[in-house]
């Protein structure tokens, strides 16, 4: 099975295949007319697209700060923000429903003297 999950639609790879794959890209890729000659190549032998080993590769040069943009780590942090805030936005609804309500109900109370 290659060091995958046997999913037709979408292959999942082990992190390990990924690492071995982008290395032998980085390793080969002066064999190749470009880059992205070696990763159709690898890509071809190892089972994915080369869309899918082009961006493996991509985050790695990043991860390695040889490529700008957010690395693995970021990423995984901006994720989790955004999730956060998600959860507050929806938990801060809920309280201004609630106070809403709260205060509807104290109006409608009779008044007492």
């Amino acid at each position: 099975m290659r060091g995958w999950s046997h999913d037709e639609a979408n292959p999942t790879f082990s992190p390990e295949v990924r690492e071995r794959a982008v290395r032998m890209v980085l390793e080969h890729q002066g064999e190749h007319d470009s880059q992205y000659g070696a990763i159709r190549s690898i890509a071809a032998k190892i089972g994915c697209s080369g869309e899918t080993l082009r961006n493996w590769v991509r985050q790695t040069e990043r991860d390695q700060g040889q490529r700008a943009g957010p690395t693995t780590d970021e990423r995984e942090r901006i994720k989790a923000l955004e999730r956060e805030v998600r959860e507050l936005r929806q938990a801060n609804e809920i309280l201004r429903k609630a106070s809403a309500y709260f205060a509807q109900a104290e109006l409608d109370r009779p008044f007492k003297r």
